[in-house]
């Protein structure tokens, strides 16, 4: 597994990213050779250190951000967050990752018993996608007080989505 570590307004010292190391070869048993790993570290003005962490291979991704007085215990929660998400999922990631790795002493023991998510219970909603600016778009998802909102750019044809993020700011997804 190839691993990006990132500070952001900070340096990162080699202590970390050998823990880093160390802690995410436990992923090497779930992903192929060509699986990649980002841990993006900040902290905060309070003193918490924040991690995110995004594993991706074969065009699958899996990603948990958590906020801890260590990095280290940063750390092993995120870990506990993507193998809940592996576990929760593992029929229909069984195809897309390694083979074999559903044993059960590949999951830690400490980890509660997950029951897997059978089907997807999902609501559809048909809408019209007007074409608009992306300031448009995102006072239209505040009156209708969404948390996204789906349009059609107007200089681009392209679909977007504007959401909402946790530290009050807003965030666009482009397609490529």
């Amino acid at each position: 597994m190839k691993i990006t570590t990132v500070g952001r307004k900070m340096t990162v010292t080699d202590d970390l990213k050998e823990l880093f190391d160390k802690k995410l070869k436990k992923f090497d048993k779930f992903f192929k050779d060509e699986a990649e790993a980002t841990v993006v570290l900040s902290e905060r003005k309070n003193g918490d250190k924040r991690l995110e962490l995004t594993l991706s291979t074969n065009g699958t991704m899996f990603r948990s951000e958590e906020t801890n007085t260590t990095f280290q215990n940063a750390l092993d929660r995120a870990i506990d967050a993507i193998e809940r998400q592996i576990r929760k999922n593992k029929t229909r990631l069984e195809k897309r990752l390694r083979e074999g790795a559903y044993k059960p002493e590949y999951f830690s023991n400490t980890a509660p018993v997950e029951e897997e998510e059978k089907e997807f219970n999902i609501r559809v909603k048909k809408f019209a996608i007007k074409p608009m600016s992306v300031e448009e778009a995102i006072l239209q998802m505040n009156l209708l007080d969404h948390e996204f909102f789906a349009f059609r750019d107007q200089e681009t044809e392209q679909v977007n989505v504007v959401y909402k993020r946790n530290d009050g700011g807003y965030g666009l997804i482009v397609g490529e």
